[in-house]
């Protein structure tokens, strides 16, 4: 470990894309704290997590990973047994065991309506891409946000696979298990209920929880002064403990 501070790798989940951080970004950037928002593939857990692994070692220097949504499985199966990654920040995000999935997860707990809204689109190689029905897209995914920007994302949202919502994760030692992990998430969110972020938490033995109220499934946009802060005491906690 050195004393130079962590980059954050920022890791989206489904029906969603790298854009989704900006808000976040700008506030990190003025702490003066290095970033990179990766493009999750959203094809399948596997090859999403061998990805974020390549972006990892891409990066100099120790690596704060943060996952949105589904992003909570890519960055669990990625951090694994990866000294590079010195902490974890869960962002309205999964934190799976070994061999669960995102519907596994999902329906933990009632309370998701995300199964009502979704559209699925053969694919030619078998199976299907799942999106978010624009007409619902404003009050599912991102109730909190204003109606133009909900549009904007309806239209920008990236398809996920039925089949990486559908993978078990394949370690038996999930990041979380051996790496410091922060939590923050709305009590809101209709995609994953927030009975599932709080077990979440307890799972991880999380260092810090936030729970916004009101907070739709879409808190990088809506609320990215909670996450940005989040962000930043995970990098503070574990830069001091470098120092």
């Amino acid at each position: 470990m050195t004393d130079q501070t962590p980059t954050v790798v920022l890791v989206h989940g489904a029906f969603a894309d790298a854009s989704s951080w900006n808000g976040v970004i700008e506030r990190l950037h003025r702490q003066s704290i290095p970033v990179v928002a990766a493009a999750n593939p959203l094809r399948s857990l596997t090859g999403d997590a061998a990805y974020l692994r390549d972006v990892i070692a891409a990066v100099e220097g120790p690596v704060v990973l943060v996952g949105h949504s589904y992003g909570g499985l890519v960055i669990s199966e990625a951090g694994s047994a990866n000294d590079r990654v010195v902490a974890l920040v869960y962002v309205n995000a999964f934190v799976p065991e070994h061999d669960q999935t995102a519907f596994d997860l999902s329906s933990e707990f009632p309370g998701s309506t995300l199964g009502d809204a979704l559209d699925a689109h053969p694919l030619s190689s078998g199976g299907a891409d799942l999106v978010i029905r624009p007409d619902a897209f404003h009050h599912q995914f991102a109730a909190d946000v204003d109606e133009r920007t909900a549009g904007l994302m309806a239209a920008t949202q990236r398809p996920v696979t039925q089949a990486a919502l559908t993978e078990a994760l394949p370690t038996s030692t999930p990041a979380w298990a051996t790496t410091p992990a922060w939590c923050v998430f709305g009590d809101a969110d209709l995609n994953i209920p927030v009975a599932e972020h709080r077990a979440g938490a307890e799972r991880a033995k999380a260092r810090g929880v936030r729970e916004v109220a009101g907070g739709s499934h879409a808190l990088p946009v809506s609320q990215p002064d909670a996450v940005a802060e989040t962000i930043v005491d995970a990098v503070r906690a574990v830069s001091a403990l470098a120092a």
